[in-house]
C-alpha cells in the first residue's frame, strides 16, 4: 500500500526532528548547525501533491555547518547518516536512486547504506580562507543557489539579475533549526525587494502590459483570431505576475504561476475575469473581460500608495476602437518615484525574468548574470 500523503515540508520537518537531529546531536558533540528545507522542489513553495513523489521528493533537507566545520566534517556526517538513518520514514523510503536514464532521483528501498538527500554543506564563506570554505573548489550553498553570496552585500544588480523563482526558493520552505543564527536573518534580507527596486520592477511589468494591450483587438481586426488569443494569454500572464509583485510575492516559474496567483487573498473575481478572457472566442469578449481586469489592478495599484492615485478607467486607444488602460502612465508614475537615479535611469526592462524566460538560461547562474549585465549595462 502507498503511504498516506504528507506534504513535503511536514515530512521533512518530522524527518529532521525524529531521525536526523538525534543522530547529529549524538555524533557531532554539539557542533553548531542549522537545518532547513529550502531550494528547489515543489514542496518548498507548498505546491506538492502525491504526484510529486515520483521524483526529487521525499524526506530530504539541508544541514548547514560553519565553513571551517563543513570542510573537515561534511563527508563524515554524510557517511554517518547513510549508515544510521532508518531505511524508511513514515512509510517513505529514505533512499534515493536515479530514475532510469534521466538521473531524476526517486525513492526506493535499500538493504545497504541509505543514499539520502540530507545535503550537508556550508551556507556561506565568511571570515575564513578560501581553501577552507566548504569542499575545496566547490561553491557554497548560497552561491550554488543564487550565483552570488548575498551576505557580502546585495547590490541593485544582484536583485535584478536573480530570477524570482530562485528568490522564492530561498525565502519559502521552512527553517527547522538555526543554530548558526544566520539562516533566518538571511531569509529576512531576501524576503522582498528594496523599495526603489520594487518600484522599478513594477514599472517594468506595467510597461509590458502597455506594449500589447491594444493588440487583442488589432490582431482580430485583420482576421488573426489565433493571434488575438495568444496576445490575450500573454497579457493574462503578465497581469498575474504583476498582481504577485504588487502583493510582494516572488512569481514562480510557469508551472506554479497560476497556483501562486490563485492563493492570493481576494482575487476570486479577478481569477474569474482572467479565465473568461482566456476562454473567449472573440476579441470583443476578450476585451470585455480584460477591461474589468485592468480596472481592478489599477485600483490595487492605487491601494499600494506608491504613487499618487491614478484614474482606473479605460478608454480608446488613440482613434482606434480598442479599450485600453493606457498602462504606460502607471509605469511612468512608478519610475518618477524612484529616488536612486541609477535605478530610475535603467532601461525599462526590469528583472531578468521579465525579459528572458528560457529555462536553460534562467537555470545557468553565470549565464543569467552575464545576460542581465549586458541588458542593463550594469557592473
Amino acid at each position: 500500500m502507498r503511504p498516506r500523503f504528507i506534504p513535503g515540508l511536514e515530512l521533512s520537518r518530522r524527518f529532521y526532528d525524529e531521525a536526523v537531529r538525534p543522530l547529529l546531536y549524538a555524533y557531532l558533540d554539539a557542533l553548531p548547525h542549522s537545518a532547513a528545507r529550502v531550494g528547489g522542489g515543489s514542496e518548498v513553495l507548498g505546491f506538492d501533491t502525491r504526484r510529486s513523489a515520483d521524483h526529487e521528493w521525499g524526506p530530504r533537507l539541508q544541514v548547514f555547518l560553519r565553513p571551517e566545520d563543513a570542510d573537515v566534517r561534511a563527508g563524515e556526517i554524510v557517511e554517518m547518516l547513510a549508515d544510521r538513518l532508518p531505511k524508511t520514514f513514515l512509510g517513505y523510503p529514505t533512499n534515493f536512486v536515479p530514475a532510469d536514464n534521466d538521473h531524476v532521483g526517486r525513492m526506493e528501498p535499500t538493504d545497504g547504506p541509505v543514499s539520502h538527500r540530507v545535503d550537508v554543506t556550508d551556507l556561506q564563506c565568511k571570515d575564513v580562507p578560501p581553501d577552507v570554505c566548504g569542499i575545496p573548489g566547490q561553491p557554497t550553498w548560497l552561491t550554488r543557489q543564487l550565483g552570488f553570496d548575498p551576505t557580502a552585500g546585495m547590490t541593485a544588480f544582484d536583485w535584478l539579475a536573480t530570477p524570482t523563482q530562485l528568490l522564492a526558493e530561498v525565502t519559502a520552505g521552512a527553517v527547522f533549526h538555526d543554530g548558526l543564527a544566520e539562516l533566518v536573518p538571511l531569509r529576512a534580507l531576501l524576503a522582498w525587494y528594496p523599495t526603489d527596486i520594487w518600484r522599478y520592477v513594477l514599472a517594468s511589468q506595467w510597461e509590458r502590459i502597455a506594449q500589447e494591450e491594444a493588440f487583442v483587438g488589432r490582431c482580430s481586426e485583420v482576421g488573426d483570431e489565433l493571434g488575438s488569443a495568444i496576445v490575450a494569454a500573454r497579457l493574462i500572464r503578465d497581469t498575474m505576475r504583476l498582481c504577485l509583485l504588487m502583493r510582494r510575492r516572488y512569481p514562480p516559474y510557469s508551472k506554479w504561476l497560476g497556483s501562486a496567483f490563485g492563493r492570493l487573498p481576494g482575487t476570486a473575481d479577478l481569477s474569474r475575469s482572467l479565465a473568461r478572457a482566456a476562454w473567449s472566442t472573440t476579441w470583443h469578449e476578450r476585451e470585455h473581460h480584460l477591461v474589468r481586469v485592468y480596472q481592478a489592478i489599477a485600483r490595487q495599484h492605487n491601494d499600494l500608495g506608491l504613487t499618487d492615485p491614478l484614474d482606473p478607467a479605460t478608454g480608446p486607444y488613440h482613434d482606434r476602437p480598442f479599450q485600453v488602460l493606457h498602462a504606460g502612465r502607471f509605469a511612468a508614475a512608478l519610475r518618477a518615484g524612484i529616488e536612486d537615479p541609477g535605478i530610475r535611469n535603467l532601461p525599462p526592462i526590469g528583472a531578468i525574468d521579465q525579459y528572458a524566460d528560457n529555462t536553460d538560461l534562467l537555470g545557468d547562474r553565470a549565464r543569467v548574470r552575464a545576460t542581465a549585465r549586458a541588458a542593463l549595462a550594469m557592473r
